[in-house]
C-alpha cells in the first residue's frame, strides 16, 4: 500500500476530473491500474493516464451520484493524502508482440491507458485511434490526441464540425485489418462487446483483441 500526496484536482465538467498524485517511487507500465481508497476504506480501480517518465500519477475519473470513492476523490485538495495499491492488471496497449501494430478504441475515461501509452511511447503511434464521448467538453486531452494522424472523435449527443456525430461504433468501418495489427478496446462494456463481435465477424482472431471494461452505469466508481 502507498500513501500518495494530491498534487491537483482538475475538473473538465461537473462529472469529469483529472486527479494528480505525487508519484513517489511507484513504477508501472502503460495500461496498469491502481486501486484508490476513500477514508472509509472503500476502493475502486482506476487506470493510470500518466506517462512512465512523468513525476506524477494521473487518473481520469467520472464522478457518479452514488460513487463512494469518486465523490471522495473529487473533494481532495492539494496536500491531502490518498491511499493507493501497487499497480496491477494485464491490459497493456501496444505490447502484444514485438513488431506488431495497434488500433486503439476508447469511450469516456477509457482513454486513460491509451494516453499513458502515448505519453510513454511518442515514437510508436497507433494505426488508428477512435474515441467516443457524449459531448466535446467530455473529451480528455483532445489536442494531444489529435497529434495522431488517424484520430477520430465520435460525439454521440452533439454535432461539432470536424467530428463524427454518433456512437463510436459508427466509425468501425474505418478500422484497418492486417495479421500484424492488435486491437485494444477500453471503456463501456456495451461498446467493447459490440466492437469485439464486429471485429471477429470481420475475421480478426480473438487473440488479437484486448479488452479492458470500465463500468459507470451502476454507480460503483
Amino acid at each position: 500500500m502507498n500513501t500518495l500526496t494530491v498534487r491537483n484536482v482538475i475538473f473538465r465538467t461537473d462529472e469529469l476530473f483529472e486527479l494528480q498524485l505525487e508519484r513517489g517511487d511507484v513504477q508501472f507500465e502503460p495500461g496498469a491500474c491502481v486501486a484508490l481508497f476513500s477514508n472509509s476504506t472503500e476502493s475502486r480501480p482506476y487506470s493510470i493516464a500518466a506517462g512512465t517518465g512523468e513525476e506524477i500519477l494521473r487518473f481520469l475519473i467520472r464522478r457518479v451520484s452514488n460513487g463512494i470513492v469518486s465523490n471522495w476523490l473529487a473533494q481532495r485538495k492539494p496536500g491531502d493524502k490518498v491511499s493507493a495499491s501497487a499497480p496491477f492488471g494485464w491490459f497493456r496497449p501496444g505490447r502484444a508482440v514485438a513488431g506488431t501494430r495497434s488500433v486503439f478504441i476508447a469511450t469516456g475515461t477509457g482513454i486513460a491507458p491509451f494516453l499513458s501509452y502515448l505519453r510513454s511511447n511518442p515514437q510508436r503511434l497507433p494505426e488508428l485511434c477512435l474515441y467516443g464521448v457524449r459531448r466535446q467538453t467530455e473529451a480528455f486531452n483532445l489536442e494531444e490526441l489529435q497529434q495522431i494522424d488517424n484520430f477520430r472523435l465520435a460525439l454521440s449527443q452533439e454535432e461539432v464540425n470536424g467530428h463524427f456525430h454518433g456512437r463510436i461504433t459508427g466509425l468501425l468501418e474505418q478500422i484497418p485489418f492486417a495479421d500484424d495489427i492488435h486491437y485494444y478496446l477500453c471503456g463501456l462494456d456495451t461498446m467493447i462487446d459490440e466492437t469485439s463481435i464486429w471485429l471477429e465477424n470481420h475475421g480478426v482472431a480473438y487473440t488479437q483483441i484486448h479488452r479492458e471494461i470500465f463500468f459507470y452505469e451502476d454507480g460503483q466508481l
